[in-house]
């Protein structure tokens, strides 16, 4: 039984893709929070 069988590598790949997805998923809320709080920096400078 090789270390490299069908089994392990779609193992490994599928561990990966989550935790790239997680990454990304969490790259795009930090940009929304971002983009939420200068909306209402902008809103408090302009009033």
């Amino acid at each position: 039984m090789g270390r490299n069988n069908e089994r392990n590598i779609k193992k490994h790949n599928d561990k990966l893709h989550k935790a790239q997805n997680k990454a990304k998923q969490a790259e795009i809320a930090r940009k929304e929070k971002l983009k939420e709080i200068i909306k209402k920096f902008n809103q408090k400078d302009q009033e």
